[in-house]
């Protein structure tokens, strides 16, 4: 059996930081009923439009649960890295997690025509969190 210590789950809990504290910052400016500033002049126009929601639910909210539960089951999986089940649900989550980036990021560019720099960077650590869990899933085979 394969007792050596991976450094992934780690890099992903980092990454995971980086997305709790984008959301959360989202998030916050929405509890106050503000629009954050941008350097891209995209966010006032995403995050005002119809776009900016799922049923009724602001993304910044949903975002901030879907970090926050990739923050548990990443430190489940730095505790037991080869356990069967976490390491397929942190490829899958995070999979599902990447496909929502990347219609969230399309609806942008293509329907709103603006680009939110909040959005963009939660769109990068999502798409990194799936790289490293396919490394993960590869390496742990």
């Amino acid at each position: 059996m394969n007792t050596k210590i991976l450094l992934t789950p780690y890099w992903a809990l980092a990454a995971t930081m980086v997305g709790i504290a984008d959301t959360l910052y989202l998030s916050y400016y929405h509890l106050l009923g503000l629009t954050p500033g941008c350097a891209l002049k995209g966010c006032e126009v995403v995050l005002n439009s119809q776009y900016a929601k799922l049923f009724d639910v602001p993304l910044g909210y949903l975002g901030l649960v879907f970090y926050a539960y990739m923050f548990g089951l990443i430190l489940l999986l730095a505790i037991d890295q080869n356990s069967r089940g976490l390491r397929i649900g942190f490829l899958g989550y995070t999979a599902i997690g990447a496909l929502c980036s990347l219609s969230f990021e399309g609806i942008q560019v293509f329907i709103i025509g603006a680009i939110c720099q909040y959005c963009l960077i939660s769109a990068i650590t999502t798409f990194t969190l799936f790289g490293l869990a396919v490394w993960h899933y590869r390496v742990t085979r």
